[in-house]
């Protein structure tokens, strides 16, 4: 105790007090700071997870199961991930109307946030593909027209035709049309593969690869129609056959119209 007296009589020991008070005080205030950050954001979590879990059992459940299992008509959720959710549900093709036949891009039947709610409750069963955000989806500055035309042509074309107007499969499937889709939604079906379609991993497909297919398709889409009517960009085969059918019909009229006259 008097070793101890004798140090706090010690000139540097009032500036070593203050210095350590300070640090203590800054350490409990950071700890603190971060605290309070951190809980909203996870109450916000929670919440649209429950959230996304009442829409659920409200609206998909009695297909996908009370616990996403899966049924006899309709697969798992789980390990979809939030991405294969916000594709689906985002485009509106589920809640699915009819189940005779491939589902169809409609008007959305949940809002936004909704949508959010439900990818959040199904990407918290099991990991799986997030969706992706607004700094992934830079294709304009990370893509390459010309590599994603080649990528589109190798991987694409067979199913959605090589000007991304969509074409017909087995079984009365189809491949939809990308004119008009939303970027994220494109990068959404590569890498979750929706129906029909493979799923294209950044193994097989890098990230910068599927920025560039992205650039190719919206490059072709705003591409203008100099010849007039595009009639699907299928090709000259059908252009042919339409010139065909017209010329052989307008023959046809004109030999029934001098018949005609003849008499």
């Amino acid at each position: 105790m008097k070793r101890l007296s004798r140090y706090r009589r010690h000139k540097a020991a009032g500036p070593f007090i203050l210095i350590f008070a300070l640090l203590a005080i800054g350490t409990t205030f950071s700890v603190a700071s971060a605290t309070v950050k951190q809980a909203p954001t996870t109450f916000a979590r929670s919440a649209a997870i429950d959230e996304g879990k009442q829409i659920f059992l409200k609206g998909c459940s009695s297909c996908h199961g009370l616990n996403a299992e899966g049924g006899s008509i309709a697969p798992s959720l789980i390990g979809v991930g939030a991405a294969s959710v916000d594709f689906q549900v985002g485009t509106g093709r589920m809640p699915m109307a009819d189940m005779s036949q491939q589902a169809m891009r409609k008007k959305p039947v949940y809002n936004a946030e909704q949508t959010a709610a439900l990818a959040a409750y199904v990407a918290s069963l099991a990991p799986g593909p997030a969706i992706p955000d607004d700094s992934v989806l830079n294709y304009e500055r990370d893509g390459n027209t010309a590599q994603g035309g080649e990528l589109f042509r190798n991987n694409c074309a067979m199913c959605h035709n090589f000007a991304g107007q969509g074409g017909a499969l087995t079984q009365g499937k189809y491949a939809p049309t990308l004119m008009g889709v939303e970027p994220k939604y494109i990068y959404e079906a590569l890498i979750t593969g929706p129906q029909s379609m493979p799923v294209f991993s950044d193994k097989t497909i890098t990230p910068a690869e599927k920025l560039s297919l992205i650039k190719w398709i919206k490059s072709a889409e705003a591409e203008p129609n100099l010849g007039g009517a595009t009639m699907g960009r299928i090709g000259p085969v059908t252009e042919g056959l339409l010139a065909w059918i017209l010329g052989i019909g307008l023959l046809i009229g004109i030999a029934v119209w001098l018949t005609t006259r003849a008499r």
